[in-house]
């Protein structure tokens, strides 16, 4: 008899075992959109939800991995619905918003995350992700660890450097404005050197000497795309720039400075220690 007994608990520790596997694979119907909304919800252990991502989220690898629905600013219903998704993470900064419109019509659950350039939103997307996905406690455990780091970038020194942010993504580089991420992550590493315009402009070489950039910075995938570093200082009026003359450049990690998402404090705390050390002539 107790062996009888032994074997039916067994056999019920078993189908209590599988029906928690297919629990979480059941629970495995989402799809992020954003790559700040994906970090954060590889930050809070709860990756294994995804079933997709789009284009931007390229950090961590479990993120990285899994099939991508195309470009955030150009989602296709079709995409997400291939994917058997009931939940969209997704960031308010994602387009066209009639897609959006039509998963929603087709029984998609959408939760729209904010997408602000500031540690105030950061704190509000994680607590965003945090509540969409039952994991309140981690998310505050997260933004414990932000603010720790948020005190200390709002700690750190002013900068005199005149820093010029180029993005090239393909096509004609950009110089950053007023007004972009950019703009946003270079103000609190300690810069406030800002250009007339706003957004992100073509320049030519007249405008970048006007500029007069003491230090450039750029991604790798930016530097990449122009063809490298000797590319970057073969640009109209660069070489006539003090950034130039010096070939005084700063490699940074675009997704985690100017995303705004968990790992962007200290992508600002590793920037601001770059400028200072080229201000000292390092």
């Amino acid at each position: 008899m107790k062996r009888l007994q032994c074997r039916v608990v067994a056999v019920l520790l078993l189908f209590g075992l599988l029906g928690g596997v297919r629990f979480a694979w059941a629970a495995a119907d989402t799809v992020v959109i954003g790559g700040d909304v994906a970090e954060i919800v590889a930050e809070l252990g709860r990756a294994e939800v995804l079933v997709g991502r789009d284009d931007t989220g390229v950090y961590p690898a479990e993120i990285a991995l899994l099939p991508s629905v195309g470009y955030l600013r150009r989602l296709s219903a079709e995409s997400v619905l291939s994917l058997g998704a009931r939940r969209l993470l997704v960031s308010d900064a994602a387009q066209p918003r009639e897609t959006l419109a039509q998963l929603e019509a087709s029984g998609v659950e959408v939760v729209r995350i904010d997408a602000g350039q500031d540690f105030d939103a950061l704190e509000r997307k994680v607590r965003q992700v945090a509540t969409a996905l039952d994991a309140k406690a981690q998310g505050e455990e997260l933004i414990a660890r932000i603010d720790e780091q948020r005190a200390r970038v709002e700690g750190l020194a002013p900068l005199d450097a005149r820093a010029l942010f180029i993005l090239g993504h393909g096509g004609a580089p950009m110089v950053a404005g007023r007004g972009n991420s950019a703009d946003a992550a270079m103000r609190l590493a300690g810069l406030d050197w800002r250009p007339e315009f706003s957004g992100y402009k073509r320049v030519g070489g007249e405008a970048l000497v006007a500029l007069a950039p003491e230090v450039v910075l750029i991604s790798r995938i930016g530097l990449e795309a122009l063809g490298g570093e000797e590319a970057l200082w073969r640009m109209p009026g660069i070489g006539m720039t003090p950034a130039g003359r010096e070939r005084r450049y700063i490699e940074i990690d675009e997704q985690a400075l100017l995303g705004f998402g968990p790992r962007t404090p200290a992508a600002i705390l590793a920037l601001h220690a770059a400028l200072a050390d080229e201000e000292a002539g390092g």
